[in-house]
């Protein structure tokens, strides 16, 4: 799901209310910015597209606590980033808490606009996993291998709307959504850390480089506790589930995402209630 860093927007829609926030990103060659649901890096420059990003990772575990479900989204991608973005080509994996405090664990992919596939691919905490999308013209390639297992996911598919201005690599607190204009942040599942490892990408001119390559600006996203609608109760104030990627490591090939908790105001946006996604779908 496009990245969600701008003003607050709210939305009733089926008897609820979605404190939500309309897709944004900050400005173009910024060098931090604060997401309610991204955290990771992302790649753009005025005038460069993007054909192919790839990456590799361990699926992690998570510490779930029975009634307390969470939410969580590993993946790489191309489009998205901008404000005005209307597409993004993604593919990764899930983990997730379960109200019943057991961990699950899935493949997807998803062409935003329309709703995330989960992919017949086996996936456990400690598997090692390698995915990879590429765009040429509106056929889009999507391609996760477990190396584990020795089990791979492989399609090609043609989309009507695509974004090939930036690229990503990001773990993300998945949205629940009623329509493609109202989704809240779930809480974020504590899934320890990440690590990206063989972090590529190629433009549309051939060249590939790494998130460091000169021809392109980046920027390092922190996940804000601000969008996550459910959270953990703690008295008077809740604590809510953030994230922030490490600084760059192998020539701009390889980094951490980590997880941490913040205190945050009980206010309406911070309904407690035990989602079960009856309300909608799940949009990453």
């Amino acid at each position: 799901m496009r990245q969600r860093v701008g003003r607050v927007r709210v939305s009733l829609t089926s008897g609820l209310i979605l404190l939500g926030v309309l897709a944004g990103a900050p400005a173009a060659m910024a060098n931090t910015a604060k997401s309610t649901n991204w955290a990771g890096y992302a790649i753009h420059h005025a005038g460069v597209s993007f054909h192919h990003v790839s990456a590799t990772w361990t699926q992690p575990s998570a510490t779930c606590v029975g009634g307390q479900p969470g939410y969580s989204a590993v993946w790489v991608g191309l489009g998205g980033y901008k404000p005005a973005s209307q597409a993004l080509e993604q593919i990764g994996t899930e983990l997730d808490c379960s109200a019943a405090g057991k961990v699950k664990s899935s493949g997807w992919y998803e062409l935003v606009p329309a709703p995330s596939k989960t992919i017949s691919l086996p996936v456990s905490p400690g598997d090692v996993l390698h995915a990879t999308v590429t765009v040429t013209g509106h056929q889009v390639v999507v391609d996760l291998q477990n190396l584990t297992q020795h089990q791979g996911f492989h399609k090609a598919l043609d989309a009507p709307s695509i974004d090939v201005s930036s690229a990503e690599w990001i773990v993300e607190a998945p949205s629940e959504c009623i329509s493609s204009f109202a989704c809240q942040a779930l809480p974020l599942a504590n899934f320890g850390s990440v690590s990206f490892d063989s972090a590529l990408a190629t433009a549309t001119t051939g060249r590939a480089g790494t998130i460091v390559d000169s021809r392109w600006g980046r920027t390092r996203i922190k996940l804000t506790a601000g969008g996550q609608r459910f959270v953990v109760a703690r008295n008077t104030t809740d604590l809510a589930g953030t994230a922030a990627p490490s600084t760059l490591r192998g020539g701009g090939t390889s980094f951490d995402v980590t997880y941490a908790t913040a205190a945050v105001r009980p206010t309406p946006s911070f309904t407690r209630r035990q989602s079960h996604l009856s309300a909608g779908y799940l949009e990453h």
